[in-house]
Protein backbone atom coordinates (compact mmCIF):
# COMPACT_ATOMS: atom_id res chain seq x y z
CA UNK A 1 0.00 0.00 0.00
CA UNK A 2 1.78 3.57 -0.92
CA UNK A 3 1.61 5.97 1.38
CA UNK A 4 0.15 8.22 -0.75
CA UNK A 5 -2.78 6.58 -1.09
CA UNK A 6 -4.14 6.59 2.28
CA UNK A 7 -6.92 8.41 3.37
CA UNK A 8 -7.06 11.08 6.18
CA UNK A 9 -7.94 8.42 8.84
CA UNK A 10 -5.18 5.91 8.43
CA UNK A 11 -2.94 9.04 7.94
CA UNK A 12 -3.99 10.37 11.69
CA UNK A 13 -4.46 7.14 13.54
CA UNK A 14 -0.90 6.46 11.96
CA UNK A 15 0.44 9.36 13.75
CA UNK A 16 -1.17 8.03 17.02
CA UNK A 17 0.38 4.54 16.62
CA UNK A 18 4.00 6.32 15.99
CA UNK A 19 3.32 9.22 18.68
CA UNK A 20 2.36 6.03 21.17
CA UNK A 21 5.47 4.20 20.26
CA UNK A 22 7.34 7.04 20.97
CA UNK A 23 6.34 7.95 24.11
CA UNK A 24 7.04 4.13 25.41
CA UNK A 25 10.56 4.22 23.77
CA UNK A 26 11.13 7.18 25.71
CA UNK A 27 10.06 5.94 28.99
CA UNK A 28 11.33 2.45 28.86
CA UNK A 29 14.11 2.49 26.12
CA UNK A 30 12.32 0.14 24.05
CA UNK A 31 9.72 -1.25 22.62
CA UNK A 32 8.89 1.19 19.90
CA UNK A 33 8.63 -1.99 16.82
CA UNK A 34 7.30 -4.04 19.00
CA UNK A 35 4.08 -1.30 19.53
CA UNK A 36 4.06 0.32 16.72
CA UNK A 37 4.07 -2.50 13.78
CA UNK A 38 1.34 -4.89 15.18
CA UNK A 39 -1.16 -1.40 15.20
CA UNK A 40 -0.01 0.25 12.21
CA UNK A 41 -0.66 -3.34 10.46
CA UNK A 42 -3.95 -4.06 12.06
CA UNK A 43 -4.93 -0.30 9.61
CA UNK A 44 -3.39 -1.33 6.64
CA UNK A 45 -1.02 -4.10 6.08
CA UNK A 46 2.46 -6.14 7.38
CA UNK A 47 4.52 -4.69 4.12
CA UNK A 48 3.29 -1.03 4.48
CA UNK A 49 3.85 -1.86 8.63
CA UNK A 50 7.35 -2.62 8.34
CA UNK A 51 7.97 0.02 5.92
CA UNK A 52 6.30 2.68 7.87
CA UNK A 53 7.99 1.85 11.76
CA UNK A 54 11.61 1.15 10.28
CA UNK A 55 13.00 4.74 9.98
CA UNK A 56 11.11 5.68 12.73
CA UNK A 57 12.47 3.12 14.97
CA UNK A 58 15.63 3.81 13.58
CA UNK A 59 15.44 7.44 14.64
CA UNK A 60 14.31 7.00 17.46
CA UNK A 61 17.03 4.22 18.52
CA UNK A 62 19.90 6.81 17.32
CA UNK A 63 17.89 9.49 19.65
CA UNK A 64 17.88 6.87 22.64
CA UNK A 65 21.41 6.28 22.34
CA UNK A 66 22.43 9.86 22.51
CA UNK A 67 20.29 11.29 25.35
CA UNK A 68 20.95 7.85 27.84
CA UNK A 69 24.40 8.33 28.41
CA UNK A 70 28.57 7.53 27.71
CA UNK A 71 27.96 4.66 24.53
CA UNK A 72 32.21 3.45 24.87
CA UNK A 73 31.78 1.73 27.95
CA UNK A 74 29.02 -0.29 26.93
CA UNK A 75 30.64 -1.53 23.47
CA UNK A 76 33.57 -2.10 25.45
CA UNK A 77 31.58 -4.71 27.03
CA UNK A 78 28.99 -5.47 25.32
CA UNK A 79 30.24 -5.23 21.57
CA UNK A 80 30.05 -8.94 20.51
CA UNK A 81 26.12 -8.72 21.04
CA UNK A 82 24.93 -7.73 17.65
CA UNK A 83 27.03 -10.20 16.04
CA UNK A 84 25.38 -12.86 18.49
CA UNK A 85 22.27 -11.66 16.99
CA UNK A 86 22.97 -12.11 13.69
CA UNK A 87 23.60 -15.25 13.27
CA UNK A 88 20.89 -16.29 15.81
CA UNK A 89 18.52 -14.46 13.31
CA UNK A 90 19.94 -16.30 10.06
CA UNK A 91 19.76 -19.62 12.54
CA UNK A 92 16.28 -18.74 13.93
CA UNK A 93 14.80 -17.68 10.01
CA UNK A 94 16.65 -21.20 8.82
CA UNK A 95 14.59 -23.27 11.42
CA UNK A 96 11.17 -20.92 11.10
CA UNK A 97 11.26 -22.24 7.30
CA UNK A 98 12.29 -25.37 8.15
CA UNK A 99 9.86 -26.39 10.74
CA UNK A 100 7.19 -23.10 10.45
CA UNK A 101 4.03 -24.79 13.00
CA UNK A 102 6.49 -24.91 16.16
CA UNK A 103 4.66 -22.05 18.72
CA UNK A 104 7.95 -20.07 18.67
CA UNK A 105 5.92 -17.09 20.37
CA UNK A 106 4.50 -19.27 23.21
CA UNK A 107 8.05 -20.31 23.78
CA UNK A 108 8.82 -17.26 24.21
CA UNK A 109 5.96 -16.17 26.43
CA UNK A 110 6.75 -19.06 28.53
CA UNK A 111 10.27 -18.08 28.86
CA UNK A 112 9.54 -14.76 30.28
CA UNK A 113 7.08 -15.83 32.67
CA UNK A 114 9.63 -18.30 34.14
CA UNK A 115 11.82 -15.55 34.46
CA UNK A 116 9.21 -13.26 36.11
CA UNK A 117 8.25 -15.73 38.50
CA UNK A 118 11.63 -16.51 39.34
CA UNK A 119 12.22 -12.67 40.20
CA UNK A 120 9.11 -12.95 42.14
CA UNK A 121 11.44 -15.30 44.63
CA UNK A 122 14.25 -13.19 44.77
CA UNK A 123 15.91 -14.83 42.05
CA UNK A 124 15.79 -12.24 38.86
CA UNK A 125 19.72 -11.04 39.29
CA UNK A 126 21.60 -14.59 38.89
CA UNK A 127 25.05 -14.65 40.29
CA UNK A 128 25.98 -17.54 38.08
CA UNK A 129 25.12 -15.33 35.17
CA UNK A 130 27.14 -12.40 36.20
CA UNK A 131 30.00 -14.29 37.24
CA UNK A 132 30.68 -16.28 33.86
CA UNK A 133 29.35 -13.37 31.53
CA UNK A 134 31.09 -14.18 28.85
CA UNK A 135 29.52 -17.98 28.82
CA UNK A 136 25.96 -16.34 29.06
CA UNK A 137 26.73 -13.49 26.82
CA UNK A 138 26.60 -15.83 23.65
CA UNK A 139 23.10 -17.78 24.62
CA UNK A 140 21.64 -14.38 24.96
CA UNK A 141 22.69 -13.10 21.93
CA UNK A 142 21.89 -16.25 20.21
CA UNK A 143 18.03 -16.62 21.68
CA UNK A 144 17.54 -12.90 20.98
CA UNK A 145 18.49 -13.10 17.00
CA UNK A 146 16.40 -17.22 16.70
CA UNK A 147 13.56 -15.27 18.15
CA UNK A 148 13.43 -12.44 16.34
CA UNK A 149 13.78 -15.09 13.18
CA UNK A 150 10.84 -16.92 14.48
CA UNK A 151 8.50 -14.97 16.73
CA UNK A 152 9.83 -11.27 14.94
CA UNK A 153 10.52 -10.39 18.51
CA UNK A 154 14.36 -9.91 19.77
CA UNK A 155 14.47 -8.42 22.86
CA UNK A 156 13.33 -10.02 25.65
CA UNK A 157 16.11 -12.07 25.97
CA UNK A 158 18.91 -9.60 25.93
CA UNK A 159 16.60 -7.77 28.44
CA UNK A 160 16.34 -11.18 30.86
CA UNK A 161 20.16 -11.35 30.13
CA UNK A 162 21.11 -7.43 31.09
CA UNK A 163 18.84 -7.81 34.26
CA UNK A 164 20.22 -10.93 35.44
CA UNK A 165 23.25 -8.67 35.22
CA UNK A 166 21.96 -5.91 37.47
CA UNK A 167 23.45 -3.54 34.86
CA UNK A 168 22.24 0.22 36.01
CA UNK A 169 18.78 1.58 33.32
CA UNK A 170 21.43 3.67 30.98
CA UNK A 171 23.54 -0.04 30.42
CA UNK A 172 20.74 -1.63 29.88
CA UNK A 173 19.13 1.06 27.22
CA UNK A 174 22.79 1.36 25.39
CA UNK A 175 23.39 -2.33 25.11
CA UNK A 176 19.70 -2.49 23.96
CA UNK A 177 20.31 0.21 21.66
CA UNK A 178 23.67 -1.20 19.68
CA UNK A 179 21.40 -4.65 19.17
CA UNK A 180 18.62 -2.83 17.54
CA UNK A 181 20.78 -0.55 15.44
CA UNK A 182 22.37 -2.88 13.96
CA UNK A 183 19.33 -5.11 13.16
CA UNK A 184 17.14 -2.33 12.35
CA UNK A 185 20.20 -1.19 9.85
CA UNK A 186 20.61 -4.29 8.54
CA UNK A 187 16.74 -4.47 7.57
CA UNK A 188 16.62 -0.90 5.95
CA UNK A 189 19.73 -1.92 4.05
CA UNK A 190 18.11 -5.27 2.69
CA UNK A 191 14.70 -3.71 2.07
CA UNK A 192 16.54 -0.15 -0.02
CA UNK A 193 18.55 -2.78 -2.05
CA UNK A 194 16.67 -5.91 -2.71
CA UNK A 195 12.95 -5.05 -1.04
CA UNK A 196 11.46 -3.27 -4.24
CA UNK A 197 11.00 0.07 -1.51
CA UNK A 198 11.51 2.97 -3.82
CA UNK A 199 13.31 6.28 -2.26
CA UNK A 200 10.26 7.87 -2.39
CA UNK A 201 8.55 5.58 0.17
CA UNK A 202 11.36 5.89 2.64
CA UNK A 203 11.37 10.23 2.18
CA UNK A 204 7.25 9.93 2.86
CA UNK A 205 8.35 7.73 6.54
CA UNK A 206 10.17 10.75 7.72
CA UNK A 207 7.28 12.96 8.95
CA UNK A 208 6.79 9.77 11.30
CA UNK A 209 10.50 9.69 12.32
CA UNK A 210 10.46 13.21 13.37
CA UNK A 211 7.17 12.39 15.64
CA UNK A 212 8.26 9.50 16.61
CA UNK A 213 11.35 11.45 18.42
CA UNK A 214 9.21 14.10 19.44
CA UNK A 215 7.16 11.56 21.50
CA UNK A 216 10.66 10.12 22.32
CA UNK A 217 11.92 12.90 23.94
CA UNK A 218 8.45 13.55 25.83
CA UNK A 219 9.07 10.43 27.73
CA UNK A 220 12.53 10.22 27.63
CA UNK A 221 11.37 13.32 30.28
CA UNK A 222 9.59 10.35 32.50
CA UNK A 223 12.09 7.97 32.65
CA UNK A 224 15.04 10.89 33.85
CA UNK A 225 13.04 11.51 36.78
CA UNK A 226 12.76 7.78 37.94
CA UNK A 227 15.37 5.40 40.15
CA UNK A 228 17.01 2.40 38.98
CA UNK A 229 14.82 0.54 41.23
CA UNK A 230 11.52 1.90 39.39
CA UNK A 231 12.73 1.21 35.82
CA UNK A 232 13.55 -2.56 36.90
CA UNK A 233 9.79 -2.70 37.78
CA UNK A 234 8.42 -0.83 34.65
CA UNK A 235 10.86 -2.97 32.40
CA UNK A 236 8.91 -6.15 33.97
CA UNK A 237 5.65 -4.99 33.68
CA UNK A 238 6.69 -4.67 30.56
CA UNK A 239 7.77 -8.17 30.07
CA UNK A 240 4.73 -8.97 31.30
CA UNK A 241 2.53 -7.46 28.29
CA UNK A 242 4.92 -8.70 25.69
CA UNK A 243 4.52 -12.46 26.78
CA UNK A 244 0.74 -11.33 26.97
CA UNK A 245 0.63 -10.12 23.88
CA UNK A 246 2.62 -13.07 22.64
CA UNK A 247 0.19 -15.55 23.13
CA UNK A 248 -2.72 -12.87 22.42
CA UNK A 249 -0.84 -13.20 19.00
CA UNK A 250 -0.57 -16.77 18.75
CA UNK A 251 -4.34 -17.57 19.73
CA UNK A 252 -5.80 -15.01 16.98
CA UNK A 253 -3.44 -16.41 14.59
CA UNK A 254 -4.97 -20.43 15.27
CA UNK A 255 -8.23 -19.14 15.38
CA UNK A 256 -7.82 -17.17 11.82
CA UNK A 257 -6.59 -20.35 10.41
Amino acid sequence: MALESLSWALLAWFVCVITLAGLIQGALGFGFPFVATPLVAMASDMRTAVITVLLPTLATVVANMIKTGPLWPVLRRFWMMPLYAVAGAAAGTWLFVAAPGIPYSLLLAFIIFVYLNLDRFGHGEWTLVARHERRFAPLAGVAAGVFEGTANVAAPPLIIFYLALGLAPAMLVQALNICFLVGKSTQLSVLATHGGVPASHWLQTLPFAAIGVSAFLVGFRARARIDAHTYRVWVKRALFVIALVLILQYLYGAVAA
